[in-house]
């Protein structure tokens, strides 16, 4: 008997703002407000799941793609304030609102990218590369002993997720990337992002080795 994961569901929202949780990766949450302190402990008593979705800089409202988050940890606070540690899983699409309060409950369908027969290993590789001068120029602009990352993703798709979750500060381009519906054109653009850094890391390295 083959089980039918239903494409569409309902799913509790939270918003975060200036933070894009991925697929694959984690989040520390504080939850102090009392509508998302409900929300949590609703959620607490059903799947643990509920939608993290980044809050639009420009007017405020949730973006209409996001990601389904699994709560790993909890902790209760004397103060009634929540900590939680959250596992992205997967990507969805807002269709609709069908609750607005205490919080919301949006119906959203699960996306994933379009499949292609085209070999990425060829461009994940170079991304890697591009990563690990990223790291290697950052630990000598600090002075410090970097270990480079030897257990990065081998699939493509994991990968640009996780140069994705790594771009904090970068709200706006990581949500670009979540949205992208192509493996390929995600680690295309993170291609550009990181050859970027990595020139402007190096360009610092310079003068700092000068003076």
């Amino acid at each position: 008997m083959v089980l039918m994961v239903p494409t569409i569901q309902l799913l509790p929202l939270f918003p975060l703002s200036k933070i894009v949780l991925f697929p694959g990766h984690t989040l520390l949450l504080h939850i102090v407000e009392f509508c998302y302190r409900t929300m949590i402990g609703d959620i607490l008593e059903g799947s643990h799941c509920f939608g993290v979705v980044n809050k639009n800089p420009t007017n405020g409202n949730m973006e209409s793609i996001g990601v389904c988050a699994e709560v790993v940890r909890f902790q209760n606070f004397s103060n009634d304030h929540m900590e939680l540690i959250i596992s992205g899983q997967k990507r969805f699409r807002i269709l609709k609102y069908t609750k607005e309060k205490p919080y919301k409950i949006g119906l959203v369908e699960w996306l994933q990218d379009k499949r292609t027969t085209q070999n990425l290993y060829p461009l994940s590789n170079e991304v890697k590369q591009l990563l690990q001068d990223v790291i290697h120029l950052s630990a000598k602009l600090m002075n410090q002993e970097v270990g480079l990352p030897n257990n990065l993703p081998i699939l493509p798709l994991e990968l640009s997720y996780l140069i994705g979750a790594s771009l904090r500060g970068m709200a706006t381009e990581q949500q670009i990337l979540l949205e992208t519906q192509e493996t390929q054109n995600r680690l295309q653009r993170e291609l550009k992002i990181l050859t970027i850094i990595r020139n402007h890391l190096a360009a610092k390295v310079s003068l700092k080795d000068i003076f």
